[in-house]
């Protein structure tokens, strides 16, 4: 299409273009961070009620879903309008506070719209215009929501994960990111492994050391890379997550006991695994001689 042919001849319009979406999205992803979990929490309630033959005790309030209502303060209820809900411009602008009540915004809003268009940037400088960058930039944008979600409720949802692995055998039937054979069998070793790992731990110990959406999440990743870069996802995660539990004990205080959410380091890793797979399973191998 002659509109699109810019993009295509100028990977910086375009990357320019990736960030500002991006920044849009990232928007839209912080109604998905903080609805989804709630949305969740009614549909359990009201299965449960229905179970027990009660009421739903949600029944009186208003439908909730990520098109409605209309996003408003958490404190005073203000009806956040347009002109208050632009990219970082907003909270710049309102100095991170409410424009009605000044109540403080959460610093998560800003920092998600910001990553969403950095990463989104990246992504399309990596990429150039084209159908495996706008899979990447779905794949990039998926894995931000979950990992926001993951990281304050230690809870993946499967309205997130198990799309992303639907999406990721499509582009393994195009060839975009790896052949179908590898992709499936990475969505297969992906669940298999991490899920060898738990019941392995919980006969050992009698506790659960990760949840089965971290199985679901690595299946995904894996239909996405292909199976040849599991083991550098797995590798990745681990030190990402052991290097940041640490932290969160030296530096904050944190207890050993809490459990700490692996979703994000998975995510992470299997982000940086589909950009740079290739090279970094390429010096890993000449490390070891191979």
């Amino acid at each position: 299409m002659p509109l699109l042919e810019p993009l295509a001849a100028s990977q910086a319009l375009f990357t320019v273009l990736a960030i500002l979406l991006g920044l849009m999205v990232g928007s839209f992803l912080n109604v998905v961070i903080y609805r989804l979990p709630s949305i969740m929490e009614r549909q359990w309630r009201a299965q449960c009620a229905e179970l027990l033959e009660q009421p739903d005790p949600d029944a009186g309030k208003p439908v909730l879903s990520l098109w409605g209502p209309r996003s408003q303060c958490p404190q005073c209820g203000h009806l956040i309008t347009a002109v208050e809900n632009i990219p970082l411009v907003s909270f710049i602008r309102q100095r991170g506070r409410c424009a009605h009540c000044r109540a403080a915004i959460s610093i998560r809003y800003p920092l998600v719209e910001l990553a969403s268009g950095i990463l989104a940037g990246i992504v399309a400088w990596k990429f150039g215009f084209g159908w495996p960058a706008a899979a990447a930039l779905v794949f990039t944008w998926i894995l931000l929501a979950a990992s926001a979600i993951d990281f304050q409720h230690q809870l993946l949802p499967d309205d997130l994960v198990l799309p992303l692995l639907w999406l990721g055998l499509a582009t393994a039937l195009f060839g975009w990111f790896a052949p179908l054979p590898s992709a499936v069998i990475g969505a297969m070793a992906g669940y298999l492994s991490l899920w060898s790992v738990y019941q392995a731990f919980r006969l050992l110990t009698g506790k659960e050391g990760m949840g089965h959406g971290d199985f679901k999440l690595l299946a995904a990743l894996g239909a996405w890379t292909g199976w040849e870069y599991l083991v550098t996802i797995v590798i990745l995660s681990s030190m990402v997550g052991a290097l940041f539990g640490v932290a969160l004990i030296l530096f904050r205080g944190r207890d050993r006991q809490v459990p700490m959410p692996f979703g994000p380091f998975l995510a992470a890793a299997g982000w940086i695994a589909l950009l740079w797979g290739e090279s970094i399973n390429r010096i890993y191998l000449n490390w070891l001689g191979l």
